[in-house]
């Protein structure tokens, strides 16, 4: 494992420099041997071409992909029954259940707290302060309810926390009591002796060498998978998960039977109340049913979980933007519209010259189907959004598009396809320094099960790939290097099974952070 690099781009790590070494060896024999070709010819000519051959070699060596030789063990994924100790309903009378946050603002000077009362509405109240025994501050939320079928939704509270510094723990309660009224009939409000206190710490302000760590996983679910690899973040979990889509799988059950909303929202809060979880959609939030009279897209998610489109500009809640410390993350949609002249697509377009690569140096995209995959499943899929956004992406010098969908492990070298056209014919992706590295975190653990079809041969684009369960985590260092891993659910283990250093895109464009890969290959 190498340290990180916290100097100049300049400093190679051994292999580049051996390798440079290697081709200044090569050149100055092949000098020699040139001038011993006067004597010696064809005998000589053939050692010449050969010497040339071996310092190109070296000072490129071939980073071959590698395809994981690890097979988990197959068996039957299911969803954790109803009455899972995950799934538990908090003790006491209409006490707040499914709490998470997620950023309020673009940066984190407010949180938006959620979460759900059954019994009855309640408050929506938050008290809140920078200790557990002085909650001198307080915010009024609003509360919803939703109906789908035959499925009624508990009362599910939003509310915004304003004015927060940055970088501080902040404690904060729900269902702290009956409002202002006085109203103290147990039939309409919360049980004050069931609220509950939680806290979070806002992230960083912006800026270029603060540190970050990311969470980043996809397509969860509520299995015993699930839930191995929800423990194994929590084990060192981040400052905030960047979520790749597909939360719940409540779609996978007949009816599309919601309470499966509730026994996730449940399982996740051990996290999501704890850190922000930024939302990306996937193809198991949008609930379209017409056969069910459900023909309103993404109406479980767009209750439950808000985000903060309005301060990214946006006019949808599933695209948008935040910016976390040195990170400017951008959050896509795959299931929305995204022509030339759709909304989304206009948004991302004025999103991206907007980033100021001086305050956020790294930039990432998050949207649910990956446009690199060398799965069987969903082979391709993403390629109507690539051919639309893979050119911005590129341009704007993006280091990481990270996404789900595929039930499975992908990690890219730095290539495009910006070079195609009809009429050029190549089609082909190639190695491209200002391109970012794609990342599939979509091996959460589902119900849908491992996408353990690969296609052969493996293509040059992919670095490293593997059918496994499991999440990544991403640690900014600096405004130059961040450390990336990706930890395997090894029979119950976590075990880091791929990782490497990611250098700067905008600092440090030309730089091949390939090199740095040290996947670990014991089962490769």
């Amino acid at each position: 494992m190498r340290t990180a690099c916290v100097g100049s781009e300049h400093l190679l790590p051994p292999m580049r420099a051996n390798a440079n070494q290697a081709s200044h060896t090569a050149m100055e024999m092949s000098k020699a041997a040139g001038t011993r070709l006067l004597r010696h010819g064809a005998v000589a000519a053939l050692l010449l071409v050969l010497l040339i051959l071996v310092g190109g070699e070296a000072a490129h060596p071939r980073r071959k992909g590698v395809t994981s030789k690890y097979r988990r063990s197959h068996e039957a994924s299911e969803d954790m029954p109803l009455d899972a100790d995950v799934f538990a309903v908090p003790p006491g009378r209409n006490a707040p259940q499914q709490v998470h946050i997620t950023l309020g603002d673009q940066t984190g000077t407010a949180m938006t707290v959620s979460w759900v009362t059954v019994d009855a509405e309640g408050s929506s109240t938050v008290l809140y302060g920078r200790s557990i025994d002085t909650l001198d501050l307080a915010a009024d939320g609003v509360a919803t309810r939703y109906t789908y079928y035959n499925y009624t939704s508990g009362f599910i509270h939003h509310c915004t926390l304003t004015g927060l510094d940055h970088a501080t723990k902040y404690y904060y309660s729900v269902g702290v009591g009956h409002g202002d009224d006085g109203d103290t009939d147990t039939d309409t409000d919360t049980d004050t002796s069931a609220a509950r206190t939680f806290w979070f710490t806002t992230p960083p302000k912006p800026s270029p060498d603060v540190a970050l760590r990311l969470g980043l996983i996809g397509d969860l679910g509520q299995t015993p998978d699930s839930n191995r690899t929800l423990a194994h973040y929590e084990a060192h979990a981040g400052d905030a998960v960047l979520f790749v889509g597909d939360l719940s799988y409540a779609d996978k059950h007949p009816l599309h039977d919601n309470n499966r909303w509730d026994t996730w929202g449940r399982f996740a809060e051990r996290s999501a109340a704890y850190q922000p979880w930024i939302w990306t959609t996937g193809n198991h939030e949008i609930d379209y049913a017409p056969e069910l009279g459900e023909t309103t897209p993404f109406k479980p998610f767009a209750h439950r979980y808000p985000t903060p489109y309005l301060a990214a500009g946006s006019s949808e809640p599933y695209w948008y933007s935040v910016k976390l410390g040195p990170a400017h993350i951008i959050v896509l949609s795959s299931y929305s519209a995204f022509g030339k002249y759709t909304p989304q697509y206009k948004w991302l377009d004025k999103e991206l010259k907007r980033v100021d690569r001086r305050v956020t140096p790294w930039l990432f995209v998050s949207t649910h189907v990956p446009w690199y995959n060398s799965n069987n499943f969903h082979y391709m899929e993403g390629e109507p959004m690539r051919v639309q956004f893979e050119k911005m992406v590129v341009d704007a010098r993006v280091d990481a598009v990270f996404a789900g969908h595929v039930h499975a492990y992908e990690r890219t070298h730095r290539y495009s396809n910006v070079a195609y056209n009809v009429t050029d014919g190549r089609c082909t992706p190639v190695a491209d320094r200002r391109a970012p590295v794609y990342v599939v975190v979509g091996d959460g653990g589902n119900v849908e099960g491992l996408a353990d079809e690969l296609t052969w041969p493996q293509p040059a684009y992919s670095a490293f790939r593997e059918y496994s369960y499991g999440h990544a985590v991403l640690d900014i260092k600096n405004r130059t290097h961040a450390y990336y891993a990706w930890y395997r659910n090894h029979d119950g283990n976590k075990v880091t099974a791929d990782s490497t250093w990611f250098t700067n895109r905008y600092h440090m464009p030309n730089h091949d952070d390939s090199v740095y890969s040290s996947s670990n290959i014991a089962y490769a």
